[in-house]
């Protein structure tokens, strides 16, 4: 026992302490241990980064869009096991109706111009660049209340089969006489 300890006290080891990396060496020498780079997505962050990415390249997507004054624009842009993307385009007043999109979740993406969301928790507006998530059964209205045209991507998981319209818009609520 040296001075320093009191007594009944051991004195403490002259061991290393090793983390786990350390322990179990570097992961990146190990190649079997990493994960492969996934072909597609499979995660929420992953479909939201899809949509970025794409986003990002717009030599991807800028040459296809069109504008259309009689019905929504839209263009099937991408599909992988599970998913889809669309490219959608919004003249001034254009808007979707209320709807969800049954049993699929989204990611929706504001590539140019503005859009306004109106939920029953009142309007939400995004520009370029932003991002909106959603789940099975959210029900929204998605409208161009500006006066320029605006392009949206939206990616869904799974695929959309259905898009259910709602009879009232948060937009527009409808009004029960007295």
């Amino acid at each position: 026992m040296n001075s320093t300890t009191a007594p009944g006290a051991t004195a403490p080891r002259s061991s290393v302490i090793e983390s786990d990396l350390q322990i179990a060496g570097d992961i990146l020498a190990v190649q079997h241990l990493l994960q492969p780079a996934r072909e597609h997505p499979a995660t929420v962050a992953e479909f939201v980064g899809l949509a970025r990415s794409i986003a990002e390249d717009r030599a991807s997507w800028e040459h296809l869009v069109r504008y259309d004054a009689t019905t929504r624009w839209y263009h099937r842009l991408r599909t992988g096991p599970g998913y889809e993307v669309w490219l959608l385009s919004w003249v001034p007043g254009q808007g979707s109706g209320l709807h969800d999109h049954g049993a699929s979740s989204g990611v929706l993406t504001v590539l140019d111009g503005e859009l306004t969301e109106h939920t029953p928790r009142g309007p939400l507006t995004h520009g370029p660049g932003a991002q909106r998530v959603f789940a099975p059964g959210y029900a929204h209205e998605v409208v161009n209340d500006t006066l320029d045209g605006a392009v949206s991507l939206h990616v869904y998981f799974p695929g959309l089969t259905e898009m259910p319209m709602h009879n009232c818009s948060p937009a527009r609520p409808a009004s029960v006489p007295a």
